[in-house]
């Protein structure tokens, strides 16, 4: 049996076998999240980490405990290198769960990893389209306007990341240093 005949098989056992154990998973209403999206915008926040944790727990849930498997897998795979088993994973996880936006989040980062730029853009906006909080589809989205070039599209997406979350040491340097180049630029 070919490696892809395996990995297929894996999956569909992997899909079966969580479809047998569906537990719908307690989604935080609009207006808990709400609170917690005011909370980690707020730059004086000393607990913001104890809030991104609780909003990241959050945007995990599908509620349904097969989608959660498939999202795991897939980050798993991500987490082994196995980028084209997260790609499996993630796809059957956005076919079968076409609203769950951190499944295109997921699927965006892995083809983002794999080098594959149109792919990972188009779940980052379809992400955001699901998920206008996103701040690490945003960032995501900063990363891949930055290394294409695109140095004025980049600020803005870091500019929206650190708005929803300005805890983020990394992009703020990212657009510090984009920033920086631009000034060096004369027009």
């Amino acid at each position: 049996m070919s490696q892809r005949a395996t990995r297929i098989l894996s999956l569909a056992a992997a899909f079966a076998a969580a479809s047998l154990l569906w537990v719908a998973a307690p989604v935080a209403a609009a207006e808990d999240m709400d609170k917690l999206y005011a909370e980690l915008a707020d730059p004086d926040n000393a607990e913001w980490e104890r809030t991104q944790a609780d909003i990241l727990r959050e945007w995990s849930k599908s509620g349904s405990a097969a989608m959660d498997l498939l999202l795991k897998r897939g980050q798993q795979a991500m987490e082994a290198g196995d980028l084209v088993a997260a790609i499996e994973h993630l796809t059957a996880l956005t076919d079968h769960a076409p609203d769950f936006a951190e499944g295109w989040n997921a699927r965006a980062t892995a083809y983002y990893l794999s080098g594959q730029f149109g792919p990972s853009l188009a779940d980052i906006r379809r992400t955001l389209a699901l998920n206008p909080h996103h701040f690490g589809a945003l960032t995501g989205l900063g990363t891949i306007l930055s290394e294409s070039g695109e140095p004025n599209e980049a600020m803005e997406a870091y500019r929206a990341a650190l708005a929803l979350n300005p805890h983020q040491d990394n992009v703020r340097q990212a657009l510090e240093r984009l920033e920086q180049d631009a000034e060096g630029v004369e027009i």
